[in-house]
């Protein structure tokens, strides 16, 4: 009988679908705020983002640009979904 080694375990990681919201949801309002201090409406420039996946609907200010391209637009669009439907 061979000692039980383990190291040899393979382990798995995973982030909460809670943790995963709290994420998208901090991104998704530093890039509303970024737009609104730029004097852009936010919703229409996100949901223009979402739509076309073209960043330039998202203004550089505050790097808001890179934090939402770090969102991937399927899990975005799903949890949107979600949250309108109540599920």
């Amino acid at each position: 009988m061979s000692p039980r080694n383990e190291n040899n375990k393979t382990i798995t990681f995973s982030i909460r679908e809670e943790e995963r919201d709290r994420e998208r949801r901090s991104a998704l309002r530093a890039v509303y705020d970024a737009l609104s201090e730029k004097g852009y409406n936010p919703l229409n420039q996100i949901v223009g983002y979402i739509l076309t996946e073209d960043p330039t609907y998202i203004t550089n200010h505050r790097n808001a640009r890179a934090i939402m391209s770090r969102i991937d637009r399927d899990e975005l669009m799903s949890a949107l979904l979600k949250v309108y439907l109540g599920l």
